[in-house]
């Protein structure tokens, strides 16, 4: 009885993780587009997009599931003649912006931009302190 009833509570836990690799891709994760100049665009939109599983790939590269999804969607968008600029905004505002290798300086993301031009300012004006130092002796 009691090994009946794990074995019943294994099969119901087991159910969602067997579940989850049984979906097909989806149709354009890997078939390209026919036309190939849309191909193109779809692409090199593609090459642009981080991975947010493999995080070091393109969505291009990789082949874990959620690539082939963004794949898809890319395809179908341009397929349908929505602007890349367009769809690369709607997967950053459904991903935020680490999905994008090229982040856009917003006003929370300027400080990342500006902190290498203050250090590397703070650095010279040191040099140039202890530089003049150096010749006074």
């Amino acid at each position: 009885m009691i090994r009946a009833l794990l074995l019943v509570l294994a099969m119901a836990f087991a159910a969602p993780v067997l579940a989850e690799g049984s979906m097909p891709p989806a149709p354009y994760a890997y078939r390209q587009l026919d036309d190939p100049a849309k191909e193109a665009k779809a692409h090199e939109l593609m090459e642009t997009l981080r991975c947010l599983q493999c995080q070091s790939q393109s969505i291009a590269d990789s082949d874990v599931p959620i690539a082939g999804d963004m794949r898809h969607q890319i395809r179908t968008r341009i397929a349908a003649g929505e602007d890349p600029e367009a769809i690369r905004g709607w997967l950053i505002e459904r991903y935020g912006d680490y999905v994008s290798y090229a982040p856009r300086v917003t006003s929370a993301t300027w400080p990342l931009f500006a902190a290498p031009l203050i250090l590397l300012a703070l650095a010279g004006s040191l040099m140039r302190r202890r530089l003049k130092r150096g010749d006074e002796a």
